[in-house]
């Protein structure tokens, strides 16, 4: 399991993080699900019980993401404002948070996928990915390059952590009324 960790977190992170922290994460998130008891007794800093909806190996991945590879918010605004924020200044964004405000959601994120669609056009530009359950946000999703994507989607299948690509989930549970 250790491996289809360290392949996704290092997919979902595109670069963002350090091949060290991608092999930790993985390694701890592999022991957490492995003996769940034993991890935290190991690690009594955690703060983590059985209330939570995810496994412990999943809540292990998803507290150690940094803020520029999960993206945690309860508006569309605020998440492409992160999202913008990630990509630093060198990065010219022709959407704005601020027209995100008063958009309805899924127009919300057709927008900001379209946006995202026009970066990085060698890999098919990104997707947004929603990304486990969110617990304290109302939303949570990840970056990926659109040639990641099937990689990505079956990885998440085989360690069991929740992934979708976020506009095709939302346009699924939506579907246009006649």
């Amino acid at each position: 399991m250790q491996a289809q960790l360290e392949e996704l977190i290092g997919k979902i992170s595109s670069g963002c993080m350090l091949a060290e922290d991608i092999v930790r994460i993985a390694a701890e998130a592999a022991q957490a699900y492995a003996d769940p008891q034993a991890f935290l007794a190991a690690n009594p800093d955690i703060n983590y019980d059985d209330s939570f909806p995810i496994p412990l190996g999943e809540w292990v991945v998803v507290g150690s993401l940094p803020d520029t590879v999960l993206f945690q918010a309860d508006s569309y605004e605020q998440l492409f404002q992160q999202i913008v924020d990630s990509f630093g200044p060198q990065v010219s964004f022709v959407l704005k948070p601020k027209q995100l405000a008063k958009t309805e959601a899924l127009k919300a994120l057709n927008r900001i996928q379209v946006q995202l669609a026009s970066l990085s056009p060698e890999t098919g530009g990104y997707v947004l990915v929603d990304f486990s359950e969110a617990l304290d946000d109302e939303l949570q999703a990840v970056l990926v390059y659109r040639s990641d994507l099937a990689r990505v989607l079956e990885l998440a299948v085989e360690v069991g952590i929740y992934a979708a690509p976020a506009y095709e989930a939302m346009q699924a549970a939506h579907p246009p009324s006649k």
